[in-house]
C-alpha cells in the first residue's frame, strides 16, 4: 500500500481539568499516535473545545470527532464550529459523522429519536450540506434541515477538511464509499442501546465482506479512500491463547470467534504488529483507531511498524 499507516486514539474517559487533559495529550503524542479523536455523547465533554487546548500542546497531532451524533447538530452551526476549529488548530481537523444510536441520550436531551432509516437519511443530508458549507457555498433547501441561504462566511486552513463516515450497515457504508474521505469500519450493528452485541462483521471474513462492499460502491474512487477500523480492545501479552480465553469469557463468545477478530488486537508486540500488517496488506486498512486505555499497549507496536 502506498498510503502510510496511521494510528488514532479516542479519548473518551473524563478528565480532571485542563492540566490533566494536557498531560494526556502529551502522552498520546509521545506514544506515536497520529490523530486524537473526541467522541460526541451526552454525559461527556463537548467534542470541539478540547481540540483547541490539545493544539496548544501538540503541533503534530491531527484532531477529529469519533463520531458526531448528527441529530445533535444543525449543519450550518456545525460547519461554523468546524471552520473555527480548523483555523485554530492550523488546519488539523477531521470530521467524523455518525447517525446516532443510543436512545437514552436522545431522551436525555429531549429530542426525537427517529427510526434508523430516517437517521441515515439525515446523516446523508448532513454530510452533503456541511461539505458544501465548508467549501464556501451558500446553501438553501434540504428536506430535513431546510437551510435558507445558509453560509458560514468563514474560510478554513485546509482546502478540504477530511470527512469520515463510520458504521457497518449497507446504507451508511454506501454513503461513506461515495462521499467520505475516510471509511470507518466497526464490525457491529449499533442497535438502540449503548452496548453493541450484534457483532455481525467482527471476524476477518466479516471485515473482508464489508471492504468488498465499500469497493463495489466506491467504484473508481476506491483508491482515494482511507479505510479505518475501530479496535475495541488491545491486550499486550506473551500468552495470546490464554488472553483470548479470558476475553471470550468476558464477551460471552467462543474463543475461536475472539481469536479471529481484527477488531481485537491481542498478543505480543510482534503478534499485534502482524495483525496490523494483515489489515494493511490483505484488506487495505491503513488507519487503526483504539481507545485511550490501549495507548501503552499499542505504543511499542507503532514503534515497530515505523
Amino acid at each position: 500500500m502506498d498510503r502510510p499507516l496511521r494510528f488514532g486514539c479516542v479519548a473518551r474517559e473524563p478528565w480532571a481539568g485542563r492540566a490533566d487533559w494536557q498531560e494526556r495529550v502529551r502522552r498520546i503524542d509521545g506514544s506515536g499516535f497520529d490523530t486524537l479523536l473526541v467522541p460526541d455523547h451526552i454525559g461527556m465533554w463537548s467534542p470541539f473545545a478540547p481540540m483547541l487546548v490539545a493544539a496548544d500542546v501538540s503541533d503534530r497531532l491531527r484532531f477529529g470527532t469519533q463520531v458526531l451524533n448528527i441529530e445533535l447538530w444543525n449543519p450550518l452551526l456545525l460547519a461554523r464550529e468546524a471552520a473555527t476549529v480548523d483555523v485554530f488548530t492550523d488546519g488539523r481537523l477531521e470530521l467524523g459523522f455518525g447517525a446516532g444510536h443510543a436512545e437514552v441520550e436522545f431522551r436525555a436531551a429531549g429530542i426525537p429519536y427517529p427510526p434508523p432509516g430516517e437517521r441515515v437519511d439525515h446523516l446523508t443530508e448532513m454530510v452533503d450540506l456541511v461539505r458544501r458549507l465548508l467549501a464556501g457555498e451558500t446553501v438553501s433547501g434540504g428536506p430535513h434541515y431546510g437551510l435558507d441561504d445558509g453560509a458560514t462566511g468563514l474560510g478554513t486552513v485546509q482546502s478540504h477538511v477530511p470527512f469520515q463516515v463510520g458504521g457497518n450497515g449497507d446504507r451508511v457504508l454506501r454513503l461513506a464509499a461515495r462521499h467520505a474521505d475516510i471509511v470507518g469500519l466497526v464490525g457491529f450493528n449499533s442497535g438502540t442501546g449503548q452496548v453493541h452485541d450484534d457483532l455481525s462483521h467482527f471476524t476477518w471474513d466479516g471485515l473482508a465482506e464489508r471492504v468488498a462492499f465499500v469497493r463495489a460502491e466506491a467504484g473508481d474512487r476506491f483508491d482515494e479512500l482511507e479505510l479505518s477500523v475501530l479496535v475495541q480492545g488491545v491486550t499486550a501479552t506473551d500468552d495470546r491463547d490464554g488472553a483470548v480465553v479470558t476475553i471470550a469469557e468476558r464477551f460471552g463468545r467462543p474463543a475461536g470467534f475472539i481469536a479471529d477478530s481484527p477488531f481485537l488486537l491481542i498478543g505480543s508486540t510482534t503478534e499485534i504488529a502482524d495483525q496490523v500488517r494483515r489489515l494493511r496488506d490483505d484488506h487495505g486498512v491503513t488507519y487503526v483507531t483504539v481507545f485511550e486505555p490501549a495507548v501503552a499497549d499499542l505504543a511499542p507496536v507503532i514503534d515497530a511498524l515505523r
